[in-house]
């Protein structure tokens, strides 16, 4: 099956035949994405669902096509897939119809530099007034020529408002379109990689431009107003979650004692997720206790990291499944017995939620925001990041204790069920978003 671009009208109507007819008074807006669906990012897509549900007009945008070949999405990813409006085109298609599409982009920006001079203006001087110590020139322009047919795709959509999660390239583009075709948006950070190269992406610039910013944690608003104290007032947080079907699952059975205890991690496999720590930390307890370890997830360290296991002589003992798509991910995580992510740098991970929702009890490390959903000791394990041997020993405090595991498991999925359930947390960002998008309407109305 192609991608939405390639779909006839008839083709359209019968993937959303069975979505909420929309009013005219649904709020409207746009979603961009940088990789849409993407297996990693599976927050996305029940956002979006959830907010749709709740009566928005949602468009999805990406900039980049989905991390897999459209037959191996899920069919609601299909659906999404099918109908998102993507900067690049699809990767999987043949050699003419990807020639085709590059050529239809062109002429799309063409139109719009010739039909709207002023838009075109106006994203030069966007370009040109970012700071010095900043991306090149080519890759400006690149965004730019982006932002021109995010903008035109909007107008053509009416579409009131225009949301972005992260605050990258994605965002650059995000920035760029609203300055160049006027259009107001609203972000959501979530760190810490968007605070490690706040001027080369024009960080400042994108917080104070947009209407409205939302933060995931205390932690990620604490980086947005070191950057740009003066947006205290336009910015809140607003708490990420789990689907609610999660809780209503039961806790998991008591492991086999025959079988060995198996420790989980899921991620990219890359430096800042910490699983050469982890390895490490897991050659220390092998010749006390028979463990496997299994990590979900590919990357670029996966060589490395599979040369390390070998070397420190775990390469019978560690599963490597490469991505899963989220509902295996998921089985996977409520079959094991201890959730271990001894990452450097997180925003405040789902993949921690998703664990604790499930009954499994974790062990994290002290960084970012992971303090505000796993209180060391009462419902999950904190040790330093880096620090194989304390990750060890709080490893090995869970083999030790069943009951602790237990305890923790407990009162994990109460700290889940009450502060990060994903239904009630996106009715605060709902409520938001309406008001954006009535704000919008009111000055595209005023300007007409």
């Amino acid at each position: 099956m192609a991608y939405y671009t390639d779909l006839t009208l008839n083709d359209r109507a019968a993937l959303h035949s069975n979505a909420r007819s929309p009013t005219a008074s649904s709020p409207r807006l746009a979603y961009l994405l940088s990789v849409y669906p993407a297996v990693s990012h599976t927050f996305f897509l029940r956002e979006i669902i959830a907010l749709r549900a709740r009566g928005f007009q949602i468009h999805t945008a990406s900039v980049n096509p989905p991390d897999r070949s459209f037959s191996q999405l899920p069919q609601e990813e299909q659906q999404e897939a099918a109908a998102t409006f993507y900067l690049k085109p699809p990767r999987d298609t043949s050699r003419l119809r990807t020639a085709s599409a590059w050529l239809s982009r062109l002429l799309s920006i063409l139109a719009a530099l010739l039909a709207h001079p002023a838009v075109a203006l106006r994203g030069l001087r966007a370009v040109a007034a970012m700071p010095r110590a900043s991306v090149a020139w080519s890759l400006r322009l690149a965004y730019l020529a982006e932002a021109l047919l995010l903008g035109r795709w909007m107008r053509r959509h009416s579409l009131h408002h225009l949301h972005v999660h992260f605050g990258g390239p994605v965002s650059s583009v995000a920035l760029l379109a609203a300055r160049a075709w006027q259009i107001p948006w609203s972000l959501t950070l979530h760190g810490p990689g968007e605070f490690h190269n706040e001027t080369p992406t024009w960080l400042r610039e994108k917080i104070l431009s947009a209407t409205r910013i939302f933060a995931i944690s205390h932690f990620t608003r604490s980086q947005i107003l070191r950057i740009a104290p003066e947006a205290e007032k336009k910015t809140v947080i607003l708490r990420l979650g789990v689907h609610p079907d999660l809780l209503a699952q039961p806790l998991p059975h008591p492991g086999d004692p025959a079988r060995p205890l198996e420790i989980l991690c899921t991620g990219r496999l890359v430096s800042a997720k910490g699983q050469r720590i982890l390895l490490q930390a897991f050659a220390a307890l092998t010749s006390r206790n028979p463990l496997r370890l299994v990590f979900i997830g590919d990357g670029p360290d996966q060589p490395a990291l599979q040369s390390l296991a070998a070397s420190l002589g775990l390469a019978a003992q560690v599963e490597w499944t490469g991505a899963l798509d989220h509902a295996s991910t998921l089985a996977r995580v409520a079959r094991a017995d201890l959730f271990v992510l001894a990452s450097f740098a997180e925003g405040l991970p789902v993949a921690l939620m998703e664990a604790m929702a499930l009954g499994v009890p974790c062990v994290s490390t002290f960084i970012a925001g992971i303090p505000e959903l796993i209180e060391n000791g009462k419902n999950g394990l904190l040790v330093p990041a880096s620090d194989h041997a304390a990750l060890a020993a709080a490893i090995q405090r869970l083999i030790d204790d069943p009951s602790l595991r237990q305890r923790l498991a407990e009162r994990a999925r109460q700290t889940v069920a009450e502060e990060y359930n994903l239904e009630r947390n996106l009715d605060p960002l709902a409520d938001h978003l309406r008001d954006l998008c009535a704000l919008s309407s009111h000055r595209l109305a005023h300007h007409a």
